[in-house]
């Protein structure tokens, strides 16, 4: 049977501030719902979501109280209040089903942090000169295909690939019925690169025991090296500052013609983006006209998912969606962006926690010095695509000495951004740089969570510029206001209805008026 968790969110003001949300009731819609976040108040950081329902305040269950009750509730908890927040679509289908929401079994531990089902995982392979760096085997008794003598520090290594993972899927193809000499053949066919679908053991077990299927839309894409960016932008005074096109021989809905400086480029926004989703609903089959509305329906604010080319093509090769990247972030329980980080209320532990969460989502800024052995790292690269990141760090060479890491991915070298340089390119920046050489890198899960809440990655989040100071043990504190400016001031696009080099209008709605019906309440 389905079960439902709720989340539970402590959210804490100032004074004179409030929590940052609406709580309303609206005609033909059950329960009290979250509506109108203020960008960057406390309800927003610390991860409510439009159309939320709240379930309970401060332990008391609310779900059949009047507006008024749950209103006065609230506003008795003074400036720390505890919320247990169920998402819409999960309450919709709990009421539909008669599910007692008042259950106390339904009940979360802490912050909604629970055993959650394991998932299947997408591995994504390069070959390199020396292959992908494993075997295939059969076990006797069992059915399917297993990974086997994976090479530490090769390719399936690092993609995630494990000994004794079972395969499910050869670049989106069911390898089920097919024979060893069929998959070998298969994974050839894919060229210089494939993408895997595997379960581990736990996972495998787990679903047998549930004789549930298994299958992609079900799988973690953590282990990917690219993924799609979640973009938050605020209209300005001209608009958002970009075109929506559809392009010939293409299909999707693509972002065109960035006004420098404007909203759509300071929340990176890149030519070329393809827009998966518009306010967290899916647009590929929608027309051009449907996705313009849905750009204006958010007023003076839009949030885009969207996947620049090479992120598009691997998608594509293994048969998925981006929107599997949507979901597993909309619901995943993994550390909170770097300015929710900055702005969350103090937690009940010791004040090192909080301290250790904000240093696990900072870049690293490495300054190394050549030595006779070089510098001790190798620098990789997905053939075709952009993007590299950092291998084979020879344990106390220059390299490691300078904090670099196995799997660091490269933001920087020398002050230049190399996010969308061909790894011929960065190699040959680093060639130019003689015999001292400085990197912005940043670990893989650091960098999602940063590019995914839309953070440019930069020194100043070091306190730091550019070519700046070597990077040392304990770095500097960043700066409060360059980092709220770089993921909170952004956007505003403005998008065209026609396909040419047209703007349309500003277009302004209050998403804080109340529909005729209904009530609400600023919290």
């Amino acid at each position: 049977m389905t079960t439902y968790k709720p989340r539970v969110i402590s959210l804490t003001k100032n004074p004179g501030q409030t929590f940052g949300f609406y709580l309303r009731v609206e005609r033909n819609e059950e329960g009290h719902l979250i509506r109108c976040l203020e960008m960057g108040g406390p309800a927003e950081l610390a991860g409510m979501k439009d159309g939320d329902r709240i379930l309970r305040v401060n332990g008391t269950f609310v779900d059949g109280l009047p507006h008024s009750e749950v209103v006065e509730l609230v506003r008795n908890g003074g400036a720390s209040v505890a919320f247990h927040i169920l998402d819409e679509s999960s309450y919709k289908q709990a009421k539909a089903l008669g599910v007692n929401l008042s259950d106390p079994q339904s009940t979360p531990v802490t912050n909604g942090v629970a055993k959650e089902a394991p998932k299947p995982k997408l591995c994504y392979l390069v070959k390199s000169s020396s292959g992908y760096g494993f075997s295939l085997r059969s076990v006797k008794g069992e059915q399917g295909l297993f990974m086997a003598e994976v090479v530490a520090g090769g390719v399936a290594d690092n993609a995630g690939v494990r000994n004794e993972d079972r395969l499910l899927e050869v670049n989106g193809e069911n390898i089920a019925n097919s024979t060893h000499d069929e998959v070998v053949e298969t994974i050839k066919l894919g060229g210089g690169s494939v993408m895997f679908l595997l379960v581990d053991k736990e996972t495998d077990r787990f679903y047998r025991n549930k004789k549930a299927k298994i299958g992609s839309w079900s799988a973690t894409v953590k282990f990917l090296p690219l993924q799609p960016r979640i973009v938050n932008m605020t209209k300005g005074s001209d608009g958002y500052g970009f075109l929506l096109r559809e392009e010939r021989d293409q299909t999707g809905h693509f972002i065109r013609d960035i006004d420098k400086s404007s909203p759509a480029e300071k929340a990176g926004l890149r030519d070329m983006d393809r827009v998966v989703t518009v306010n967290g609903k899916e647009v590929d089959r929608c027309s051009h006209e449907q996705v313009v509305d849905r750009i204006k329906q958010g007023g003076n604010k839009c949030c885009f998912l969207v996947v620049d080319k090479a992120t598009d093509q691997m998608y594509k090769q293994g048969k998925i969606s981006p929107m599997l990247f949507w979901d597993e972030m909309k619901d995943s329980n993994s550390p909170p962006s770097y300015n929710e980080a900055l702005n969350l209320p103090a937690p009940a532990q010791p004040s090192t926690n909080a301290k250790d969460r904000k240093e696990e989502l900072r870049p690293k800024l490495c300054r190394m010095e050549k030595t006779p052995a070089g510098y001790g790292f190798h620098l990789n690269g997905i053939e075709g695509m952009n993007g590299q990141y950092i291998t084979e760090v020879v344990k106390g060479g220059a390299a490691d000495k300078a904090g670099l890491e196995n799997d660091d991915i490269v933001i920087e070298v020398n002050g230049k951004n190399v996010e969308q340089s061909t790894h011929a390119e960065a190699v040959e920046i680093i060639r130019r740089s003689g015999n001292s050489l400085e990197l912005l890198v940043a670990s893989k899960n650091v960098y999602t969570q940063l590019k995914a809440n839309g953070v440019t990655i930069t020194p100043l989040l070091l306190g730091e510029t550019p070519r700046g100071k070597a990077r040392s043990a304990g770095p500097p504190e960043p700066n409060r206001k360059e980092i709220q400016e770089m993921t909170e001031e952004e956007a505003r696009p403005e998008t065209p209805p026609h396909r040419e080099k047209q703007r349309t209008p500003s277009v302004s709605s209050s998403s804080s008026s109340s529909s005729k019906g209904s009530f609400d309440e600023k919290l």
